[in-house]
């Protein structure tokens, strides 16, 4: 028995590795973005669903350990990403609101087991510079300056297509996954 607890314990910890491992992937460039925090202008407006779809779509969004892809077709999301510790990959879907949001909604696979996750981004244009940050509790800076800098995070979603071709070998590399138990 102490035996099975103990396999559970290590379960439940590479679990929570790879979850962390895809936090700071999925936060890509804008977790390194921090350094430049910036004070949101007080006439920034939100951007307009039409406005972040327009900005994402048939886009791959180039991280420093992976690649989420954003297809217009049927608002389809996947992703995948190779860590240290970890390869994980991701299809589901990805959507916009009408105050400015972009959302991940997608299974992540890992060798940990499978999970759902919804990252959600956040975006304001103030005189054409586009604010993100990521909620719930990110700090919002420029994702995109006017006119564009050569740093911009906006400079990491490219029209060519990152994930597809890796797809298939990541699935490959992780083998099969179930969705974790819930206690």
């Amino acid at each position: 028995m102490a035996k099975f607890q103990q396999s559970r314990t290590q379960s439940g910890v590479r679990l929570l590795t790879a979850i962390a491992t895809l936090a700071l992937a999925l936060s890509g460039s804008t977790y390194e973005a921090t350094s430049q925090d910036a004070v949101l202008p007080a006439s920034a407006q939100a951007m307009t669903a039409g406005e972040v779809h327009e900005l994402f779509s048939n886009k791959s969004w180039k991280w420093e350990n992976g690649a989420g892809r954003m297809k217009a077709e049927g608002r389809r999301f996947s992703a995948w990403v190779d860590g240290e510790n970890d390869k994980s990959w991701a299809e589901g879907r990805w959507l916009v609101t009408k105050t400015g949001q972009m959302c991940l909604d997608a299974t992540w696979h890992s060798a940990s087991g499978a999970f759902p996750a919804r990252t959600c981004f956040s975006h304001m244009v103030d005189g054409g510079t586009i604010y993100q940050k990521r909620e719930p509790d990110g700090k919002w800076f420029v994702f995109r300056h006017v006119p564009p800098q050569g740093g911009d995070e906006a400079n990491t979603l490219l029209a060519t297509d990152l994930v597809s071709g890796r797809l298939k070998d990541m699935k490959a590399a992780v083998g099969p996954t179930m969705q974790p138990s819930k206690e």
